[in-house]
């Protein structure tokens, strides 16, 4: 009952933090709009529409809502800043949840969603898409290319590490090194034939949310909730697996399978997140990290406090990027922030094994 009580009032105060830092964010950018224009703006697009009796004595349908916003606003709000906050909360939601599942799964608090070379295998076949697709029609979209060599790339890290099968653990990491090295290396030659797709390749590699849309949110969303949801399934499997793999298969946990399950649902949460979004780093390694030293390493809690946690993070640091008289990537942010901070933390041995 504690730990229900906790996880609801953790999640209940991250969840209002993400609602303001969302509306604060829906305020910000070239046209300022007041934070009361916002709310309306939301409040009518969002209120489902109710049967009403009408004069006639008929049943229609009518909107619980009809605030009045000036209509340039309300296009701003709707159709440009709203996905790209939803896309945003999706990419963070993801990347933390699988952030807090690879730090469980190594039991290293440097462990991040990046380490099984995922990001990179998805950054190969973004760059693919990028530079081959125009002279190449039969090469598959950015997001579709992006997602399928992520998750190639998290498949052959596996096969790379089974031993008799077994999955040891250290071997996986050094499995998840040798690939992305090489894929780094495949990376950096793609982009000598890139051209005049350079700039376009590289600003995709710093990790961003600007072609955010309607389409892209619902594509992330879905992946997003399910990895969770799974991720949480096994929640009780990670606390084990914090004792270590024999302590585990002895209080009855299937280890073998778990890891897989495990390596597969964060695989996936990181590829639909970096085929969007690029690859953005420090929010899978710093908000899980931050979210234990607050609520502890139960993944009960651990693991939806740091999904909410990390979809603020990650539309506040977007705010940030897009404040100044010129956009910057998302990525440099999250990096610029993470880096200091994760030190700062590293330096008051606060960084410490699980």
């Amino acid at each position: 009952m504690y730990r229900r009580r906790r996880t609801v009032g953790w999640s209940a105060a991250l969840a209002v933090a993400l609602t303001l830092v969302a509306v604060l964010s829906a305020t910000i950018g070239p046209v300022a709009i007041p934070a009361v224009a916002v709310a309306k703006a939301i409040l009518n697009e969002v209120a489902l529409p109710t049967l009403a009796l009408g004069t006639g004595g008929t049943l229609s349908w009518v909107h619980p809502f009809s605030f009045a916003v000036e209509r340039s606003h309300a296009v701003i709000v709707t159709e440009l800043r709203l996905p790209r906050i939803a896309l945003g909360a999706a990419v963070g939601f993801a990347l933390a949840t699988a952030g807090a599942v690879m730090q469980g799964f190594f039991r290293n608090p440097m462990a991040d969603p990046s380490i099984i070379g995922v990001s990179t295998g998805a950054a190969v076949g973004a760059v693919a898409a990028i530079v081959f697709r125009p002279a190449i029609p039969l090469v598959p979209d950015l997001q579709g290319l992006a997602f399928a060599t992520a998750l190639a790339a998290g498949f052959a890290v596996y096969l790379v590490a089974r031993e008799g099968g077994r999955t040891p653990v250290a071997t996986l990491l050094l499995a998840g090194v040798a690939v992305q090295t090489f894929l780094g290396a495949v990376v950096s030659y793609t982009l000598l034939f890139a051209g005049d797709s350079l700039e376009r390749a590289v600003f995709w590699l710093m990790g961003h949310l600007h072609a955010a849309s309607w389409g892209k949110v619902g594509a992330v969303w879905p992946v997003a909730v399910i990895g969770f949801a799974v991720a949480l399934v096994y929640a009780r499997e990670l606390n084990a697996l914090l004792v270590g793999e024999d302590d585990a298969h002895t209080m009855g946990v299937e280890v073998e399978r778990t890891k897989r399950v495990l390596l597969a649902v964060a695989s996936i949460l990181t590829a639909g997140a970096v085929a969007v979004a690029g690859v953005i780093g420090f929010v899978g390694l710093v908000v899980p990290h931050v979210m234990r030293l607050l609520v502890g390493p139960d993944h009960r809690i651990l693991l939806p406090t740091s999904a909410l946690a990390g979809a603020g993070f990650l539309v506040a640091t977007d705010t940030l990027a897009r404040a100044g008289p010129a956009e910057v990537p998302v990525g440099i942010v999250t990096a610029a922030l993470g880096a200091p901070f994760f030190l700062y933390l590293l330096r008051n041995r606060e960084v410490h094994s699980l």
